[in-house]
């Protein structure tokens, strides 16, 4: 009787190590689970509503290793915050924008912001809970505003090419391009249930969409073109 009850143990106590170090050995791998959960909570619930105990339960880690990475709360919703904006620059990085001729590449541009917020509804959702907060911790990152260092020159090496061509007219502001593609794109997603309900409209149809795709395109391309 004994033999067999020792043996469980002993099964159990090595079992139970292998468990944590496979988790604690991966330290990237941990992290990367944390925040792309992390950042579901917060979109759906903001700083003030999302809650590190449900955050370790749905990761199966503890607040202590959260606390352990990220220092707090606010830490962890900040490193987020810096992650969703890293990776939608990473892929504008990779749209070889200077290979096109100077409008195809704008429209490429607008319609990669456009289906970007589309299909990532919580970064939109992050972006507005941070403008909830006046921005308080996006000012903490210094990260975040290199990231968009990059972005603006392309848009700039991009306006000036064609203004250069004969394309686009003179006089318009890189950052303002910014801001005017970001808007319309924006706006279809994080007004999309007020808007939808009030004009009795389906936003999310493949009709509306890909509609609305197209007329921000030529908004833009035409705001831009030269006359």
């Amino acid at each position: 009787m004994n033999e067999p009850v020792h043996s469980q143990a002993s099964a159990r106590r090595r079992i139970a190590p292998a468990r944590e170090t496979t988790r604690t050995n991966d330290p990237e791998r941990t992290k990367a689970n944390i925040m792309e959960v992390a950042a579901s909570e917060f979109g759906e619930k903001g700083l003030a509503g999302a809650r590190i105990d449900e955050i370790a339960a749905l990761t199966q880690t503890s607040k202590r290793m959260i606390y352990y990475y990220f220092g707090s709360k606010e830490g962890l919703y900040l490193a987020v915050l810096e992650e969703s904006y890293k990776r939608v620059r990473h892929i504008e990085s990779e749209l070889h924008l200077q290979d096109l001729e100077p409008e195809q590449a704008l429209r490429r541009l607008v319609a990669f912001t456009f289906d970007h917020h589309l299909q990532h509804e919580n970064y939109i959702r992050l972006v507005m809970n941070e403008n909830i907060n006046r921005g308080q911790f996006l000012a903490q990152s210094q990260h975040i505003q290199e990231l968009n260092v990059p972005a603006i020159a392309a848009i700039k090496q991009l306006y000036e090419r064609g203004v250069k061509a004969g394309v686009f007219r003179r006089g318009l502001d890189p950052v303002d391009i910014h801001a005017s593609i970001s808007a319309l794109s924006f706006f279809n997603v994080s007004n999309q249930h007020t808007f939808g309900l009030i004009f009795k409209i389906d936003m999310k149809s493949a009709a509306y969409v890909a509609h609305r795709r197209d007329s921000v395109i030529e908004m833009i391309v035409r705001f831009m073109r030269a006359l």
